[in-house]
């Protein structure tokens, strides 16, 4: 359905993002195979009940021996269009859950009942997202206290924002305006007043919106203090003698652990490690790192998280395990 006539419609919001039209399109290619089927049957019920209705207690019915061309039809059709449906599906699921490598980085903590959010240079704000119009943004996300769900209808992007992990969500808005940001998921007694707002804006009025108001730390400079205000560069120095994995270079390396097994070093491990440090013991390492749950607030491990992405590759003078990570 074209977008000017999907505006006209109050169930349809309009189409703001590169994924709107994408699902838009799979969800009437749906709505339309119903519709057609569901008539289709319809028709043929009342059809077949009169001409084929009994006409006398001596009317019975020739036999029916079958068709095979009849058979294959209505198995091949249907089948046809449910492949269609799902590959069309699972292209349209794997696009949106697989952000572009130069996506905007956008850390998101749900609480009873508000969004917290925070930008890579330090500017915050709650329940109001500033984003560049025509630039992939992603979102990682965590909660506080239990499930929500960001949900932006124009964006036609919705994902579960968990308590204990990370999930993430991204979307690349196509024209400028305020759309609508809600939780999708009961959080309480205040859940309905759990919205805001999206605000996208052009890239020249972003980057001015980035830099008002008074300096803030960026995210990764937070991180980078917090790093050193808890003492992780003791044991995570690199070099040979360190007690725990180097972490230069480490994010989206694998990851080889004690019990065998391969993990990738993304935000959900990162996190993982730093409250939860036994989980994952990193291969040739004891585990002897103290888990910093309750020592450090969401606010803090997106900031200690933010901080390791910064490190670049590892140098000459990182010896020792540098291609591990983790705990």
């Amino acid at each position: 359905m074209p977008e000017s006539i999907a505006a006209k419609l109050p169930l349809f919001p309009e189409q703001a993002s590169t994924m709107a039209s994408r699902v838009d399109a799979l969800y009437f290619f749906l709505i339309g195979v119903s519709l057609f089927f569901a008539s289709l049957i319809a028709v043929l019920v009342v059809t077949f009940a009169i001409r084929y209705r009994r006409r006398g207690g001596t009317d019975r019915p020739p036999a029916i021996h079958g068709s095979l061309a009849l058979e294959l039809t209505w198995t091949l059709i249907p089948f046809g269009l449910t492949m269609i449906m799902f590959f069309w599906g699972a292209s349209l699921f794997a696009s949106m859950h697989r952000p572009p490598d130069d996506a905007l980085d956008v850390w998101v903590v749900g609480k009873q009942w508000m969004w917290k959010l925070q930008h890579l240079e330090g500017k915050r704000e709650i329940d109001e997202l500033h984003v560049p119009v025509g630039k992939p943004v992603k979102l990682i996300m965590t909660s506080e206290d239990v499930i929500h769900s960001f949900y932006v209808p124009a964006f036609r992007v919705k994902q579960d924002v968990l308590p204990g992990r990370y999930t993430t969500l991204w979307f690349e808005a196509t024209k400028p305006g305020t759309y609508h940001l809600f939780c999708a998921e009961y959080c309480g007694t205040q859940h309905s007043g759990m919205i805001g707002w999206v605000v996208a804006m052009e890239p020249a009025e972003y980057q001015a919106w980035l830099s008002g108001g008074e300096p803030r730390q960026s995210l990764a400079s937070a991180g980078a203090e917090l790093f050193t205000q808890l003492g992780c560069e003791t044991c995570h120095r690199g070099g040979s003698g360190a007690r725990g994995p180097a972490l230069t270079g480490l994010f989206g390396k694998t990851v080889e652990l004690k019990d065998g097994t391969t993990v990738v070093a993304d935000e959900a491990y990162l996190r993982e490690s730093i409250l939860n440090p036994r989980a994952r013991i990193v291969a040739g390492y004891d585990p002897i790192m103290p888990t910093f749950t309750g020592l450090v607030s969401e606010d803090g491990v997106a900031q200690l998280v933010a901080y390791i992405k910064t490190l670049g590759p590892a140098t000459a003078a990182d010896t020792g395990k540098t291609s591990q990570g983790g705990s």
